[in-house]
C-alpha cells in the first residue's frame, strides 16, 4: 500500500494521519519493526493501532502496561487448576507423565504470545510501556529483535506471522536505549485547528460546520489554559456528540448546555473552577 493510499485507508477509519506519521506507519509495515509513538495523552495514539487493524483487516491484540506487570500476565503461564485435575484424573488410571502437564494444552496463552501464534498477522498493541517497570522491558527485547519466546518447558517459540506491533509512551519514564533502538519512532502532538477540525467531521459528519468551528476553537484554547487535565481529542469529540444531541447549534447562544456539557472536557475539580461561565463566554467570544 502506498502512502498516500494508506492516508487514505486510514481517514475512511475516522483517523486522520499527517504525512510524519504515516510514513512512520507505512517504514514499520514495509520493514516489520516495532512502531514506538510517543505524544501527551489524549492525542490518539492507541487510536492507531485500531485504525491500523481495521485497515489491514486484522486482528487487534492489546496489551495494558502497569506497575508491576510481569511475563505470567503479559506472556504466559501454565493453567495450574487444569493440571492439578489431570494429575487427580491421571493417578486413577495409574499415574501421569510429568512431561505432559508442561504441553500446549496446559498454557495460557498472554498478549504477547497470542499475537505471535496468529496464523494471520495481527496487530500488537503495547499500550502505555512506560507504565511498566524496567525490568519488563527485558522481556519485550527478545520479542521485538526477533520475534521469538522461550519458555523453558516447551523451548522457543517462533512467530508464525511478523504482528505489527505498536507501543505507545506518555512520557511517565524514560523508555530504555536497548528498547528504542529496536523501533521505530513518532511523536504525536495535540493536532492543529485545520486537523481538529478534520478529525471531528471525518468522526461526527453530522455536526453542523459552525459548530465544529466553534467547537474546535474553543478546545484549542482551553489547551492553552492552565490546566490540570488538557482535554484531549476524544475529550474533544465527546463534547461535540454532547452538545449536538442536545440541538446546539451555536456555543455563543447556548450557556447554559456549554457549562452542564464540560463535564466531558474537565476532569478535575480545580480545572472546573478554572472554567467559570466568564471564562467559557471569553473563550467563545473569540470563536464566535
Amino acid at each position: 500500500m502506498t502512502l498516500t493510499g494508506l492516508q487514505s485507508e486510514l481517514a475512511k477509519q475516522g483517523y486522520v494521519a499527517d504525512d510524519r506519521l504515516a510514513m512512520a506507519l507505512h517504514l514499520a509495515v514495509a520493514l516489520g519493526r516495532p512502531l514506538l509513538l510517543e505524544g501527551p495523552a489524549g492525542v490518539g495514539k492507541t487510536e492507531v493501532a485500531r485504525a491500523m487493524a481495521a485497515v489491514r483487516g486484522a486482528r487487534l491484540i492489546r496489551l495494558q502496561c502497569y506497575e508491576g506487570l510481569d511475563a505470567s500476565h503479559a506472556i504466559y503461564e501454565w493453567n495450574c487448576q487444569r493440571q492439578l485435575l489431570a494429575i487427580r484424573a491421571a493417578e486413577a488410571r495409574g499415574g501421569m507423565d510429568e512431561a505432559a502437564l508442561f504441553s500446549e494444552a496446559f498454557l495460557l496463552k498472554r498478549p504477547l504470545l497470542e499475537a505471535i501464534t496468529q496464523e494471520v498477522a495481527p496487530v500488537l498493541l503495547i499500550d502505555e510501556i512506560d507504565r511498566a517497570d524496567e525490568e519488563f522491558e527485558a522481556y519485550l527485547l527478545e520479542i521485538l529483535s526477533e520475534f521469538q519466546i522461550t519458555i523453558p518447558e516447551l523451548g522457543t517459540i517462533r512467530a508464525r506471522s511478523r504482528p505489527l506491533v505498536i507501543l505507545t509512551a506518555n512520557g511517565t519514564r524514560d523508555l530504555s536505549d536497548a528498547l528504542r533502538r529496536r523501533c521505530l519512532y513518532g511523536f504525536i502532538d495535540y493536532p492543529d485547528r485545520d486537523t481538529e477540525l478534520a478529525i471531528l467531521r471525518a468522526r461526527m459528519p453530522g455536526v453542523e460546520a459552525r459548530l465544529a468551528a466553534q467547537i474546535v476553537g474553543v478546545v484549542q484554547a482551553l489547551r492553552r489554559e492552565n490546566l490540570e487535565k488538557t482535554p484531549g481529542i476524544a475529550e474533544m469529540l465527546d463534547w461535540a456528540a454532547a452538545l449536538s444531541g442536545l440541538g446546539v447549534n451555536d456555543l455563543s447562544r447556548a450557556r447554559e448546555e456549554v457549562q452542564a456539557t464540560l463535564v466531558c472536557l474537565l476532569k478535575t475539580a480545580a480545572d472546573v473552577d478554572a472554567a467559570p461561565p466568564e471564562v467559557m463566554d471569553r473563550l467563545i467570544g473569540r470563536v464566535a
